[in-house]
């Protein structure tokens, strides 16, 4: 099936755009590779990427004539793949068993009963393209969905740290351009998801405009996933009880010294008022010592007379 010059146009840049995107993680797992550690993310993201990109390719493969559509994701499965081997690899125990279980539920189980509903249900071409096209519509819907998350830290924490501008852009240029071509092939199920996926990305743009001059938080990571985020949303409020103890401490403090001082001050002048008391007292004793040194001399005098 022979397409437009501008589906063609379209469908290379999102070909490209996405290229770029899921390239994104390569400096994660070469920090994993390097560290022999995943350092407590999660896998869920990877596989979701890669049941996503299986769909794409069976409702291409279906509908025939979109090898637009087969290259790139495609190439996103092998190279989720090795996302997924690399985590895999060096994951815990616990996170490994976890990861294996949910690709053999989604990406073998789920997929192969979609294959077969799609086969035995649906009858005829053009049932079988409804129907796989809006599982794709919804799946991809959710995906879009994930920034949600990112973008809820960005509001709490005022802060554009966890939420990279270039990627942020290319996801939304990505999403432009296959919006652009389901447009121009007047494909519904290439259409909708990427509406979503252009309406979050230009939130992302517009909360990077609003808090891109914010002072970002000392030594965080990005996070990379919702467990990761969850973290860091319990870093930020520990630091804000923290600076409000550290606020509390000072007041403390700053009361403490005060009261010192004026202890002091008091005490000073209690120490003046008796040194006056002495000196005063000790007046009146050299006053009386006079008075009784004259007497005697006096009768001393008389006593001579006499």
């Amino acid at each position: 099936m022979a397409h437009s010059p501008l589906v063609f146009l379209f469908g290379v840049l999102g070909n490209i755009a996405s290229f770029v995107c899921f390239l994104a993680p390569l400096p994660t797992f070469y920090r994993v590779c390097k560290k022999k550690t995943t350092e407590g993310f999660q896998s869920i993201p990877y596989v979701a990427a890669l049941f996503s990109a299986m769909l794409w390719i069976f409702y291409a493969y279906v509908k025939t004539g979109e090898t637009l559509l087969i290259t790139i994701n495609a190439f996103g499965c092998v190279i989720e793949t090795i996302y997924l081997a690399i985590y895999v690899t060096y994951c815990p125990k616990k996170a490994r068993m976890y990861t294996l279980r949910l690709i053999l539920l989604l990406n073998f189980g789920g997929f192969c009963i979609i294959v077969l509903v799609t086969h035995l249900i649906a009858k005829g071409e053009s049932s079988r393209i409804k129907l796989l096209g809006w599982i794709c519509v919804v799946f991809s819907t959710s995906v879009f969905a994930a920034p949600l998350s990112i973008i809820r830290v960005v509001i709490r924490t005022k802060s554009v740290e966890f939420m990279p501008f270039p990627l942020s852009l290319l996801l939304t240029v990505s999403a432009v351009m296959w919006l652009l071509y389901g447009i121009a092939l007047r494909d519904i199920y290439v259409t909708l998801p990427n509406i979503v996926g252009l309406s979050f990305g230009m939130v992302q743009m517009v909360l990077y405009a609003m808090y891109r001059k914010n002072k970002p938080m000392k030594d965080e990571k990005l996070p990379e996933h919702k467990g990761d985020i969850n973290n860091t949303e319990n870093k930020v409020e520990e630091e804000k009880q923290e600076k409000q103890v550290e606020v509390v401490s000072v007041e403390i403090g700053e009361k403490k010294e005060d009261n010192k001082k004026q202890e002091e001050e008091e005490e000073e002048q209690a120490q003046l008022e008796k040194k006056k008391q002495f000196q005063g007292d000790s007046n009146e004793l050299q006053t009386e010592h006079k008075k009784s040194t004259n007497n005697n001399t006096r009768e001393a005098i008389i006593d001579q007379v006499v």
